[in-house]
């Protein structure tokens, strides 16, 4: 048994180089996530704001006027492969109920979303660092199959509700329209979603040309509940500048309640090796409702990385110092032998 143990520290506790990167990499501006972790010793934050506005025709053109806050914490914690992550959504909107005869304003506020979660690279393609060849630029920048190979990692952890309601139960802003107060007054209760829910995310992500990356997501979210959703995420970044890159994103949602495609696009640009900044756009192709999106963030970390000495290397630096203090002593030695030799001969 502890045996198994110490095996199984050692394989969450093995370093990959290819995890950590002397600059930022964040998941913004795009909602997807990336395989890798930011990187024992790394604490990162990723905020943004996000101006939403929505009409929906089954509800006579009722509008929705919002603006949602997003706050992601990360963690890199006891290993390269290992991060812990929280993921936060907060909404203020103002409703406009066209659906009676008059207009009914609604202003609201709530979360969307509360995720906490533990990210795990399962495998990783670069964990070996290709060697650069001098003689041949091609080489170096070439497309290779193998770049298409990717690197894959779960994140899995729980949503939390908190409150005795809020007015986005599983994240439908228009609720309040999908369960009228009449529907109360016939004896039908609100929606109201549990405290707890599991949300999954199997990602995967793939790097060519040397400044094009690929990823993908897959989610199971709201498992345990009445309303589980599943949805994906395609996401492709190109670096066209050392300071600059401009991504496309495709996501689709599929619920009992809600399915929809939603297409992005956006820029980031790289203040410091610290410090990304970052603005995007988006639409869905749904009339039930159609949305347009604007959203401006910025990323920030702490960099308390140390780079990971192997117990191999460590056992090298030690022979070699161990070899260099052998041969101070032999030579320590050989220089008393040499003068005792010469006192002899003189006596």
């Amino acid at each position: 048994m502890l045996k198994g143990l110490r095996l199984l520290f050692l394989f969450l506790t093995g370093a990959i180089h290819a995890q950590y990167t002397d600059q930022i990499n964040s998941n913004r501006p795009g909602v997807s996530i990336g395989a890798f972790a930011v990187g024992k010793g790394i604490v990162q934050f990723e905020a943004g704001f996000e101006f939403r506005k929505y009409k929906h025709q089954a509800y006579n053109n009722s509008t929705l006027n919002g603006s949602i806050g997003f706050l992601s914490a990360r963690w890199g914690f006891l290993s390269e492969r290992l991060e812990l992550t929280y993921q936060g959504a907060f909404m203020f909107d103002k409703l406009t109920n066209k659906v009676s005869s008059q207009d009914i304003v609604n202003k609201r506020k709530g979360f969307l979303q509360n995720f906490l979660g533990i990210k795990f690279l399962i495998f990783d393609p670069f964990k070996k660092e290709e060697k650069t060849n001098v003689y041949s630029w091609k080489a170096n920048n070439g497309f290779k199959i193998k770049h298409l190979i990717p690197a894959v990692s779960l994140t899995a952890g729980g949503n939390f509700m908190f409150g005795e309601s809020h007015p986005y139960p599983y994240g439908d802003v228009f609720d309040l329209l999908y369960r009228p107060h009449f529907y109360q007054n016939l004896g039908v209760p609100p929606e109201k979603e549990p405290f707890f829910s599991l949300r999954g995310v199997l990602a995967t992500q793939s790097h060519f040309f040397r400044t094009w990356v690929f990823v993908t997501n897959f989610i199971l979210d709201r498992y345990l509940t009445e309303q589980t959703a599943k949805s994906y995420i395609l996401t492709l970044t190109h670096t066209f500048h050392p300071l600059w890159s401009v991504y496309l994103e495709n996501e689709g949602m599929f619920s009992m309640r809600y399915n929809d495609q939603i297409f992005r696009t956006g820029a980031a640009y790289l203040f410091s090796d610290d410090i990304q900044i970052e603005g995007s756009i988006g639409v869905n192709t749904n009339t039930r409702p159609s949305a347009n999106f604007f959203n401006l963030g910025i990323s920030y970390r702490l960099n308390f990385h140390k780079d990971f000495i192997s117990a191999a290397e460590i056992e090298y630096k030690e022979s070699k110092k161990e070899e260099k203090e052998l041969k101070k002593t032999m030579k320590k030695n050989n220089k008393a032998e040499r003068k005792r030799a010469r006192k002899a001969k003189r006596l």
